[in-house]
């Protein structure tokens, strides 16, 4: 396993991480230990997960994926060897797909990045956690009218007002780091714009700087190479990739009308609004050519291609079954020719970002 530094600090973390959104709904707490037992053994140290996980976000199972890691690290006794990052939601105008979070302290415009809701999401996570700190600390999404999940263009809304200022929300991150229940600060689901302004008030007002942002980034989504990439590298923000797989399309499970069952797509069609697309089978099935053209798996294809991108920190890698997870984590050391990467791009320049 490498490892790489969190933004500029000593802080290692392996360059694949575990996202458990599925522990506590698709995965069993027993289920989601030896989930957890195998990336720990295969050198994963770092573990994502957020207070609304899992999903498809519902009252009866939120906070069950903090509960899970809380409970495993109990039983472990294994605190300091884990990196948790954990994600406070915020009341997105657009509501990203989801369904306002009304049971996450009232939802909707309520979710909000200032002191108090800080305060109490950051308390409930580390309850749940079972530990008196949180390793890195994300806004999953931002109070901002912006383009997230599955979405491209900014379209601007002049009365989008009313979410807290940045310095703001920096200055109510800084008080958790000083109380010691928060080490370091990330972004998520972020733009340019966004990233920029939470690094500059950083620095000017000498308050924590974002060391990393997690956005969706894969072969059918690459948003980020736009302009995110470039803040990414020159600020040491970097990248935890979210999504490798476009939610599981780009295993290639799906092509050609597939639903298999208990998949995700099986379970909760509607999520996949965001992904399935016309456009985007037809850049899958290009790409599975070029896998089997190379004598290696799509999700090999797919997984190697953002672990080998310069602006990575970490890629979140899931999993519903052991199976699945040693697959996950040992394709992701194979290294892409120049031919291949030529492949690749030719498909993506033919039709970028197909999923939006």
């Amino acid at each position: 396993m490498k490892y790489n530094n969190l933004g500029i600090t000593n802080l290692k973390v392996s360059q694949i991480c575990l996202g458990t959104m599925t522990f506590g709904e698709q995965n069993s707490q027993n289920e989601s230990f030896k989930l957890m037992d195998l990336a720990n053994d295969k050198g994963i140290n770092f573990f994502d997960t957020a207070e609304m996980y899992p999903t498809y976000p519902k009252k009866e199972t939120q906070g069950n994926s903090e509960r899970i890691i809380g409970n495993w690290i109990n039983k472990k006794k294994n605190r300091d060897k884990i990196i948790i990052a954990t994600k406070i939601s915020s009341g997105h105008p657009k509501g990203i797909g989801f369904t306002g979070l009304k049971w996450i302290r009232k939802g909707g415009k309520n979710l909000k990045f200032d002191k108090k809701n800080m305060n109490q999401a950051v308390n409930d996570s580390l309850k749940r956690l079972k530990t008196d700190y949180i390793d890195l600390y994300q806004l999953h999404w931002p109070e901002r009218n912006v383009p997230v999940i599955g979405q491209l263009d900014f379209k601007y809304d002049p009365s989008d007002v009313h979410w807290t200022p940045i310095q703001e929300v920096l200055e109510n991150l800084n008080n958790l780091v000083k109380s010691g229940k928060i080490r370091y600060v990330g972004l998520s689901n972020e733009t340019p714009w966004g990233i920029t302004k939470f690094l500059f008030t950083a620095v000017k007002k000498k308050l924590p700087r974002p060391m990393s942002v997690q956005n969706g980034y894969n072969l059918v989504s690459r948003i980020f190479d736009i302009a995110n990439s470039e803040i990414s590298i020159r600020e040491k923000c970097g990248l935890l990739a979210h999504s490798p797989l476009a939610g599981g399309l780009l295993s290639g499970k799906y092509l050609y009308g597939k639903k298999p069952k208990n998949s995700r797509f099986a379970l909760r069609p509607k999520s996949f609004s965001i992904h399935n697309t016309k456009r985007e089978e037809i850049a899958i099935a290009k790409y599975a050519k070029v896998a089997k053209k190379y004598n290696i798996s799509l999700s090999t294809l797919a997984y190697a291609f953002v672990v080998n991108r310069p602006f990575l920190t970490s890629c979140i890698v899931g999993a519903t079954s052991i199976s699945q997870l040693k697959k996950n984590i040992d394709c992701t050391n194979v290294n892409l020719s120049k031919e291949i990467l030529d492949d690749i791009e030719n498909i993506h320049l033919s039709d970028p970002n197909p999923c939006v």
